[in-house]
């Protein structure tokens, strides 16, 4: 299984930006999929979550009202769209293919192999 993570940059703070992750090897739909980000000096950290067929999502209360997760489960992929960008935002951002719908590790299977964003104030 291949998770290919794109869209990662330099944004100044309030902007922002659309990261894609391409999910190829397995059926898609068996797997809720998640986000987790991971800045320097900083354990890896949940960000938001997208249920396999309903399309439920979860997020952490840090991006609440400025991520939105999504899936087009005809393409294989899951999106992370972050608005209203901080500098506290500034993270590796890495894709995970979950066999349970949550925000922990516990159950995922798979990772992608991050994308870097950097948020200027």
């Amino acid at each position: 299984v291949q998770l290919v993570e794109s869209g990662g940059g330099l944004v100044q703070a309030g902007g922002s930006l659309r990261l894609s992750c391409a999910v190829s090897g397995r059926t898609f739909t068996n797997y809720a999929m998640d986000w987790f980000r991971q800045a320097p000096g900083k354990e890896r950290e949940f960000v938001a979550a997208i249920s396999s067929i309903s399309g439920s999502t979860n997020y952490a209360d840090s991006v609440k009202g400025r991520f939105t997760i999504s899936r087009d489960n005809a393409k294989n992929t899951v999106y992370l769209q972050m608005n209203s960008l901080k500098p506290e935002d500034t993270a590796v951002y890495y894709c995970a293919a979950d066999r349970a719908f949550g925000i922990t590790t516990q159950r995922i299977e798979y990772w992608g192999q991050g994308t870097q964003v950097t948020v200027s104030s």
